[in-house]
């Protein structure tokens, strides 16, 4: 464990040479979401008082869209997958092969040090931003909603960094995975509830992308703190998005395996 804490370090040391850029990262990422929520108020404004749609009142849609953008920035990855697929082109992971340190924890510790920069850096402007719009923000739905939130939220953490890995390790087998990623990060921002709350689609729709891991990301955890998801379904639900972690990392290192019988170093 010394040496995966020492890469935790190191990784914490060198995002810290970005501080600044996230910052402005963060605030620069507030602005489409300020022209969404101005949107939602607008279409809320032609309802009477107290009215909903798709089951969400005016204060329950600003605040999915504020916890979206949290739980976002707890959870998603930056350039790790680009990063990975780089160095396997590069030829720059035959270092990992001759020396006794597992690839995946690496990037793991790499990936959870970003993030733990990237978040308390992102709070300023955030934070400033919940300020401004707290009349919207609606607390935990309960006690048990607040930490079963904080739980998922490590889960789709866990599975957003799976999911980049898998994708990544495409590049044992093309020369260029930018096409791949995009097109998953494009799939990924409808169907994990990025653009817009996943039950307000037909419900046939809805039922469909339930079969993918995509709404664990973001969606379910933000479902769970509004109470949306409670009871036997808040139980299903953490256990289907644990089952999609396993899945993940065995897709991470059946990919890895199989990658590294074919891989042949250029450079490095």
């Amino acid at each position: 464990m010394r040496k995966y804490l020492h890469v935790l370090g190191i990784g914490i040391q060198n995002t810290l040479v970005y501080r600044a850029n996230f910052l402005f990262r963060a605030a620069a990422s507030l602005i489409p979401l300020a022209g969404t929520i101005y949107l939602w108020k607008a279409i809320y404004g032609g309802r009477a008082a107290g009215d909903s749609f798709g089951g969400y009142t005016l204060a329950q849609m600003v605040s999915y869209y504020l916890l979206v953008t949290l739980v976002d920035a707890f959870t998603a990855v930056a350039e790790d997958d680009w990063q990975i697929a780089a160095e396997i082109k590069d030829g720059n992971i035959s270092q990992f092969l001759l020396k006794p340190i597992d690839y995946l924890a690496y990037r793991l510790c790499l990936y959870v040090s970003g993030r733990a920069i990237y978040t308390t850096v992102a709070l300023v402007p955030v934070g400033i931003f919940l300020f401004v719009l707290r009349g919207y923000l609606v607390p935990p739905h309960d006690n048990l909603a607040l930490a079963a939130f904080v739980a998922s939220c490590l889960l789709a953490g866990l599975l957003q960094f799976f999911l980049a890995y898998v994708m990544a390790m495409l590049a044992f087998w093309v020369l260029d995975v930018s096409t791949f990623i995009f097109i998953q990060f494009a799939f990924e921002y409808i169907a994990s509830g990025h653009l817009f709350p996943l039950d307000i689609l037909p419900a046939g729709l809805a039922r469909a992308i339930q079969f993918t891991p995509y709404p664990y990301l973001l969606h379910f955890p933000v479902s769970v703190y509004l109470g949306r998801t409670g009871g036997t379904q808040l139980w299903q639900g953490l256990a289907v998005q644990a089952a999609w972690v396993v899945a993940g990392y065995a897709a991470a290192r059946f990919a890895w395996n199989r990658g590294v019988r074919r891989y042949s170093a250029v450079g490095g």
